[in-house]
């Protein structure tokens, strides 16, 4: 189709990347110290960039050119953001949040007489669903644990009972307000996952977690067996 798209004059560029900036599309990159229109079907022909270009070298043309897509468009902007927010969580940025694969020592033998000093059993960090990495070391092979945040403090022996040996994920549907299953579906589906072990509490707020668990174990098109341990709120185990 003939249509208004911009024209990028070489000769003027001096490789500043002003346009590349200003163009929220993503259709300008530098390449070689020059700007170019990589993806004319990102080009919406607003020209946007061409307030930002200190040498002129950026005007419009009406040619033949693919149609702007702007599906296409979202698509590249979402998979930036995920890049972006991998390369936070892997190089830096919170170290709140910097993935982590923990090592805990087993609990010696003590005497019968001694008391015993619990032991963290947990492996992996950061531990809740939305800070966590698709891709991590620890998931491959891994007995992944699904837990509501509140299990933890209703439930004693939390760590020997149900975080021993497995890799834990936490989130609490209510507060985070989010559908987790995306997030778990691409984990499970990303890695070598054994078997996966939902906890939740008797609240009807923790169905959402228990929801997202299961959906993502279909839509990963894996089968992988798993189970439910709902608690009650003083404590108790109501169901396994």
């Amino acid at each position: 189709m003939i249509r208004k798209i911009i024209h990028i004059d070489e000769e003027k560029c001096n490789g500043c990347g002003l346009c590349a900036t200003a163009c929220h599309e993503g259709a300008i990159d530098i390449i070689n110290g020059k700007a170019k229109l990589v993806r004319e079907n990102f080009c919406d022909g607003f020209g946007d960039c061409l307030p930002g270009c200190p040498t002129g070298a950026i005007t419009f043309e009406e040619r033949e050119a693919p149609a702007y897509d702007e599906a296409a468009v979202q698509e590249n902007k979402k998979k930036k953001e995920l890049q972006e927010k991998m390369k936070h969580l892997h190089e830096g940025g919170c170290p709140g949040s910097r993935m982590r694969m923990l090592e805990q020592p087993e609990a010696a033998e003590s005497a019968a007489s001694a008391p015993v000093q619990p032991v963290s059993r947990l492996r992996n960090w950061p531990v809740q669903i939305k800070l966590a990495p698709i891709h991590a070391p620890y998931f491959e092979g891994a007995k992944l644990l699904i837990a509501a945040d509140c299990t933890a403090y209703a439930y004693a022996n939390f760590h020997q009972e149900f975080m021993r040996g497995k890799v834990t994920l936490i989130g609490c549907p209510k507060l985070d307000a989010v559908d987790y299953s995306e997030k778990l579906t691409e984990i499970i589906r990303s890695n070598d996952i054994k078997s996966v072990t939902v906890l939740r509490m008797e609240v009807p707020c923790c169905g959402g977690l228990e929801h997202a668990a299961i959906t993502a174990l279909k839509n990963s098109g894996k089968f992988i067996p798993w189970n439910v341990v709902t608690f009650s709120t003083d404590g108790r185990i109501l169901d396994r």
